[in-house]
């Protein structure tokens, strides 16, 4: 037989664990305190193989975000933030390139007017930008996340870019307009 006094130590730490394992909710998240240019809110970005993490993004009209941009993936990964003239730019500029001979990535470029913001991240390696949100909330819902390494676009890299507090619809999938670049889609 085990004495008592071999019993009480690990009955104290069973009920510590118990206790501490109970059943409820999550805290909630805090609310977001919008960043200005003096204090820039931070946002981390990871890029994974095929995917953008969070997504959405939320953010606030007018804001300045201080966005980490996180490549946790196995390939070399592009951020463009912009409208879908602006992923569609750089879709057809990054698909052009598909045919390059061996050797280092060429150099892509879109027009001024459809740039958007665009960072390249090597594997493994992080890249911050400085970005003031545009202060509509009608141009925050235009904006996209995406990748146009080839082939990544195609495969889902993309997500979305929401105002803060509002819920992500998720009834329309994330698509090129179809239109060449510098028209508009259908």
């Amino acid at each position: 037989m085990v004495p008592a006094s071999r019993l009480v130590g690990p009955a104290l730490v069973l009920i510590v664990l118990l206790g501490g394992c109970e059943a409820g909710a999550p805290p909630a998240t805090p609310p977001i305190v919008p960043g200005s240019s003096a204090t820039p809110r931070e946002v981390n970005i990871v890029l994974k193989d095929w995917v953008f993490l969070p997504d959405p993004v939320d953010v606030v009209p007018g804001e300045t975000v201080l966005i980490h941009v996180i490549n946790g993936g196995l390939e070399i990964h592009e951020l463009v933030i912009g409208d879908i003239a602006v992923q569609d730019a750089w879709e057809a500029a990054e698909l052009a390139t598909i045919n390059a001979p061996p050797g280092p990535t060429p150099a892509v470029s879109v027009p001024p007017a459809v740039a958007g913001i665009r960072v390249v991240v090597p594997s493994g390696q992080r890249v911050d930008l400085t970005w003031t949100v545009p202060s509509s909330a009608a141009d925050v819902a235009r904006l996209l996340l995406g990748c146009h390494i080839p082939s990544h676009w195609a495969k889902g890299m993309r997500a979305r870019v929401i105002v803060a507090g509002e819920a992500a619809s998720d009834a329309s999938p994330i698509r090129s307009s179809g239109a060449a670049p510098g028209q508009s889609g259908p």
